[in-house]
């Protein structure tokens, strides 16, 4: 049992920091500021549940379907780190964004994936499932689920506190350190096939 304990620490954080729910709020709050309360609450309940489906699928079943297409971990690392970093440059130059027509679908697409469940979520969890065990991994990805989807029905609030300012700010940092984590991604992927 203190074996179990210990695994789902060391499982929880990581996958904490790869979810980063902080940074999803300010996009969360600007994507979904003409809906009423009752529909972002909808919102929030059916992105966390795409996103806990996707990576979850992707924990028990990830190294199997890498294997099946002949990829390893690291090139789905690579992969993941480019697409990632595309994400952040358009976040930074103001160019990424959800058009009118496509917001009745955006707890699946942006929010759900790739903002909740994205490359560094999924990447993280196939890792850690493949070394602490898929059980751990999947309950920490539950908890980590439940307190960004928290935090989201929070957004408001904590967006007031935060101000205009505060959110373009954090908005921005988010996406520069979104990019650090990107070229990281890459970075270990390369140097772990060579």
């Amino acid at each position: 049992m203190e074996e179990f304990a210990k695994k789902l620490a060391i499982t929880f954080i990581p996958i904490f920091v790869a979810l980063d729910s902080p940074g999803i709020l300010p996009i969360f709050v600007s994507l979904t500021s003409k809906w009423r309360d009752r529909e972002r609450r909808r919102i929030v309940v059916l992105s966390m549940l795409t996103a806990f489906i996707l990576a979850a699928l992707f924990t028990v079943l990830g190294k199997s379907i890498f294997d099946f297409l002949g990829i390893t971990v690291f090139d789905f690392m690579i992969a993941g780190g480019v697409i990632l970093f595309i994400l952040a440059i358009l976040d930074v130059m103001g160019l990424r964004h959800v058009h009118e027509e496509d917001t009745e679908m955006i707890w699946v697409v942006p929010l759900g994936t790739p903002m909740v469940a994205g490359p560094a979520l999924i990447t993280t969890c196939v890792l850690l499932a493949n070394e602490y065990g898929i059980l751990p991994t999947l309950i920490s990805l539950a908890l980590n689920i439940a307190i960004a989807g928290i935090l989201l029905l929070q957004a408001k609030v904590l967006i007031k506190i935060l101000g205009k300012a505060g959110t373009a700010a954090l908005s921005k940092i988010t996406s520069l350190l979104l990019a650090s984590i990107a070229v990281m991604m890459i970075r270990r992927g390369v140097l772990s096939l060579s």
